[in-house]
């Protein structure tokens, strides 16, 4: 790259080996299911995650979108946590374009809802309330630092959805994360969910798109929904190559961007002027705070990294700030950034 770029994963750019199976991909008109590449990338993913079917979409958005248009109808209600993605960061779309009525729930330092609270968020049969349809869960967690949740709360969230005739969406933008962090299979997590996203342009670096994963004909409909919002695509396959390389090739090495981000929050732990929980660091993403003592703004931090080192980091905005690891930033990266803020901050 041509920065170091602890940003997001998303800023990632696709490796070698995505550029050459984009430029070699078969395609064929996606919208008449013709494309031979899309319709391997979407049952390799269904594969992966232990479900009947994928439906490859542009982003991790709109695959959650498309999944609560398909899941819910109009006045139904959504259980959801109160930081998580579907409900603070798509723009209000499962409301918008939805008619979907969100029902924001707390959510602990992990990102769990209280199990209980989720009970009581039930609604009375009722013709004064939304009709019960979702809930709506997030492995792993982004707001609470990229935190993996552990399968045994999925299975107490399914067992509350089957008491109560509900549907569970994951959005698993960072499913893979996840599932490395905890050292499990990936369907030990989401074998207790009716339908599941991930995004394939983050950790898994390629440069675009996200599989929506369910039933056969949940994904039907998903396909309907997608063509709504005007995702349906053509000759899709020369991006759902790099989606191929990216389940096939890159998901265990996701372990090297965890210990990576687990480095840096130890380094940071011991420079003056900067707060940080290396134990809650357990994917590739971290939290840390600029302290009031520090010797320089939130917004001179930023750039002096910039400046100084060509170190992007978000955020600026507030003493607030959050760095994620990828393919693109090796150790050396992390110990130049370490360097370059505790030269900043003495």
């Amino acid at each position: 790259m041509d920065r170091i770029d602890f940003r997001s994963d998303t800023v990632s750019w696709p490796t070698p080996a995505m550029r050459r199976a984009m430029a070699d991909a078969p395609v064929g008109d996606d919208v008449y299911g013709e494309d031979p590449t899309v319709n391997k990338l979407e049952a390799l993913a269904a594969e992966m995650v232990g479900k009947e079917a994928g439906l490859f979409v542009a982003s991790g958005t709109m695959g959650n979108l498309t999944a609560i248009l398909a899941h819910g109808r109009r006045g139904d209600g959504a259980i959801v946590g109160e930081d998580s993605h579907t409900f603070r960061a798509e723009a209000g779309g499962m409301a918008v374009l939805g008619g979907i009525v969100p029902n924001p729930l707390p959510t602990d330092v992990y990102g769990r809802m209280n199990l209980a609270a989720v009970e009581d968020a039930v609604f009375p049969d009722d013709p004064h309330f939304p009709t019960n349809r979702l809930i709506l869960v997030e492995n792993s967690y982004g707001a609470k630092g990229g935190y993996p949740i552990e399968p045994a709360y999925f299975q107490q969230i399914r067992q509350i959805a089957n008491k109560n005739n509900l549907i569970v969406h994951m959005d698993g933008a960072r499913l893979f994360n996840a599932a490395v962090a905890l050292n499990l299979d990936t369907k030990e997590i989401t074998q207790y969910v009716d339908s599941v996203t991930f995004c394939l342009s983050k950790g898994l670096c390629a440069p675009v798109g996200s599989v929506l994963c369910g039933p056969a004909e949940f994904i039907q409909q998903a396909r309907r929904a997608r063509k709504l919002v005007g995702g349906a695509m053509r000759q899709a396959g020369v991006m759902a190559a790099a989606g191929i390389v990216a389940l096939t090739e890159m998901v265990e090495r996701l372990a090297d961007d965890h210990a990576h981000a687990k480095l840096l929050a130890e380094g940071l732990a011991e420079i003056p002027g900067i707060v940080v929980q290396p134990e809650l660091v357990k994917t590739n993403m971290l939290f840390f705070e600029l302290a009031d003592s520090a010797p320089v703004t939130p917004e001179q931090f930023v750039q002096c990294l910039r400046d100084e080192a060509n170190i992007w980091l978000s955020g600026g905005y507030s003493r607030r700030f959050r760095a994620v690891t990828h393919y693109w930033i090796q150790e050396s990266d992390v110990a130049l950034f370490l360097k370059t803020a505790r030269a900043i901050l003495q």
